[in-house]
């Protein structure tokens, strides 16, 4: 489809450009890279504009003389071909001509359309739009030629302009001067089938575009004197859609980026669509007073126009305004418009964080959470804080921008096996009532360089892109969930420097360009960061968080620790900052927490023999106590400690008792005694009796 371009004007009309000069219409204020590239046309040929190309952008105007109002200036957005152009027609030029893969060449706008199209396609393409048949290809090596064409503006020098079917125009004879025109090559990332494989017709193509950039001559504008290039303009997402030898190939060539609208502009728009908000929900003049569309009618004030404009950080002016046409469809609020946001950006509108379920989860759970992570009161207290903070929206609360940063934000560090993992998967079935919703990332996986592709997809070209990233989509998957990375000291740098992205911003780019959100998740980061060090001469490591000591005296020791590893350990002070106090300490555990620990996998072994095998398992009083004994001796491995020497002086053994008998349901085995074997674990003395349906009697 061709795209009408008018002036920037609101009194503009009709897909041809205004003239040169429109008085009381100058431009206030274009965008920046609007002003870098007409600032630059006298030297360089060939431009690369990527980042937001499809985005819209504002653009400041006067007022005509005659309007009235206090203000003399007024905002409006424009698409990127609008901006550009009515930049580039008052510096002389006649034409804009767009070219993608698809369409081949157009003319969009400009005084010298008409002819302008007729030199491209001859007389019979008179009319705006496509000229080219539908089933008929774009081959590159014409689109060459017609580039060289466009670049020089069809110089005759003396000779009469020919029509592509080689006959003479007669009434273009007379133009002696070349035409200015200016190239938009769009989507140009759909040029190359693989950027960094090119086939011959595309290497050709691209090598001629370079070499085009360092022919061209500039042409003399007869108004303003300026000698000014033809300029080509290419389109793209990203640099690297295009070759690095074409982009960084040639001093006439130009790379612009352009960037997300910042909180000024974000501000602005929320200002302009505050107001178009108002005239389109306004009563319908029915004679009668009408009905009012909305509930809410006020007029929007300085507080939702600043929660409008940081709800949508990190987003385009064009999302803002697809969010406030969303809003008007369903009847909300400008007020609600951070609710229209998150619906643009996460497809609900309900937020369970916003509604009573959450709090009443933390209410309700707080007592399981603290019986479930056992010996860990004062961690478990201060999770619970910060979970009361998100489940109120005060995360980040005393920074001036808090933006969309995560809900919360957890690290847990301290001694192995005590219950980091577990109180994470805790976490996540008291916010979502179910374990599942807790999405574990082993950090180990991903210390190799390049790792980070796994998280957010690999980029264009490379294997795995079609796949995208685990990371990423599995929260855009389902967004209001916990993300666990369990031991990240572990993780490669890469991999840390996106963290910080996300900790900051709440949101990711994968490989494939698509933006995922993290403002409804919970991120805990686990590690065992501050127990052991390097210390003394030889710079051997040795503990230094002993079990015993007092928690104020472990918790200084452990943070401290933490920190140095951040700052001067790998170098990223910023990541630390980002995690602030929002580190929990986990304490070594004691007897008495050893002992229910243990007395909780035993129950966990009963209950799986029972369910899934038809077993009923009991240790006599005896049993019970020597088993205890051997697996509790040695605590410093906390509860996963326990758990594997149970798996070798209980299950083991267990197993291998079980595994011959013929029919395992209905079986009642009783442990009656423990004792050393020789080969330094222990034996069991097993009584297996036979019960059909009934259970074992009473014990254990």
């Amino acid at each position: 489809m061709t795209e009408a371009v008018t002036s920037p004007g609101p009194t503009s009309s009709g897909p041809t450009s205004p003239g040169p000069t429109s008085p009381g219409r100058a431009d206030r204020s274009l965008p920046a890279f609007a002003e870098e590239l007409v600032g630059t046309l006298s030297v360089h040929s060939q431009y690369v504009l990527h980042g937001s190309i499809r985005d819209i952008h504002l653009v400041r105007h006067d007022k005509d003389p005659d309007e009235g109002g206090p203000e003399r200036t007024y905002d409006a957005h424009h698409t990127l071909t609008e901006v550009l152009w009515n930049a580039l027609w008052q510096e002389g030029y006649e034409a804009l001509i767009r070219f993608d893969i698809a369409d081949g060449f157009t003319v969009v706008a400009g005084p010298a359309a008409k002819e302008v199209r007729e030199l491209l396609h001859g007389r019979d393409a008179t009319r705006p739009g496509r000229a080219r048949r539908a089933d008929a290809p774009v081959h590159l090596a014409d689109a060459e030629r017609t580039l060289g064409d466009i670049v020089s503006g069809w110089k005759q020098q003396g000779r009469q302009q020919k029509t592509p079917d080689s006959r003479t125009r007669p009434d273009t004879a007379q133009r002696q001067q070349p035409y200015r025109v200016v190239l938009l090559i769009d989507y140009a990332a759909r040029i190359p089938t693989d950027v960094t494989r090119l086939s011959d017709a595309e290497r050709d193509f691209f090598l001629n575009c370079l070499k085009l950039a360092e022919d061209a001559r500039p042409i003399s504008s007869p108004g303003s004197g300026r000698r000014l290039f033809n300029p080509v303009i290419w389109l793209a997402d990203g640099e690297r859609d295009l070759p690095t030898w074409l982009v960084a190939g040639s001093e006439r060539v130009r790379t612009i980026g352009i960037p997300l609208p910042d909180l000024g502009s974000r501000r602005r728009m929320a200002e302009l669509l505050a107001e178009e908000h108002t005239a389109a929900s306004a009563p319908e003049d029915s004679g009668d007073g009408g009905p009012v569309r909305f509930d809410k009618q006020r007029r929007p004030d300085e507080h939702d126009l600043d929660t409008f404009a940081r709800a949508t950080a990190g987003l385009t002016l064009r999302a803002m305004r697809e969010s406030a046409r969303m809003a008007l469809d369903r009847g909300m609020s400008f007020a609600e418009m951070r609710d229209a946001v998150r619906v643009y950006q996460l497809g609900v509108k309900d937020n369970p964080w916003q509604a009573d379920y959450i709090r009443a989860q933390i209410k309700k759970g707080e007592a399981d959470l603290r019986a479930r992570v056992k010996g860990q009161e004062k961690a478990v207290g201060k999770t619970l804080d910060i979970l009361k903070r998100a489940a109120l929206g005060l995360s980040g609360a005393q920074a001036s921008h808090p933006g969309s940063r995560p809900r919360g934000v957890l690290f847990f560090a301290g001694p192995t096996g005590t219950g980091k993992t577990e109180l994470a998967k805790s976490v996540a079935k008291l916010l979502f009532g179910t374990e599942d919703a807790c999405l574990r990332f082993d950090m180990s996986e991903f210390s190799a360089p390049h790792s980070v592709d796994r998280l957010l997809g690999a980029p264009p070209g490379y294997v795995g892109y079609e796949a995208g990233g685990e990371l990423t989509t599995a929260v855009r998957n389902d967004p209001f969930r916990v993300v666990l990375f369990d031991e990240i000291d572990k993780a490669d740098k890469g991999v840390l420097d996106k963290f910080l992205q996300v900790l900051e911003d709440g949101r990711l780019t994968d490989g494939q360009g698509v933006t995922t959100y993290f403002s409804e998740c919970v991120l805990i980061f686990t590690s065992n960061l501050g127990v052991r060090k390097r210390t003394g001469e030889g710079g051997r490591e040795g503990r230094v968080a002993e079990p015993g000591m007092p928690y104020h005296q472990l918790e200084e020791i452990i943070l401290a620790n933490v920190k140095e590893h951040f700052v001067e350990g790998i170098g990223r002070p910023e990541l630390m900052n980002r995690f602030g106090g929002n580190v929990v300490v986990f304490d070594y555990i004691d007897a008495k927490v050893a002992a229910e620990i243990f007395d909780s996998q035993v129950g966990n072994i009963q209950r799986v023999l029972r369910e899934d095998q038809g077993v009923h398992l009991r240790l006599s009083d005896e049993a019970h106590q020597a088993l205890s004994s051997y697996c509790t001796a040695d605590v410093d491995n906390g509860g996963r400690g326990i758990g594997m020497l149970l798996e070798t002086h209980l299950i083991n053994p267990l197993a291998r008792a079980l595994f011959d008998q013929e029919q395992l349901a209905g079986t009642a085995v009783t442990v009656t005694g423990v004792r050393p074997a020789t080969d330094g674990t222990v034996a069991l003395d097993l009584r297996v009796v036979r019960t059909g349906a009934a259970g074992p009697g009473p014990g254990r």
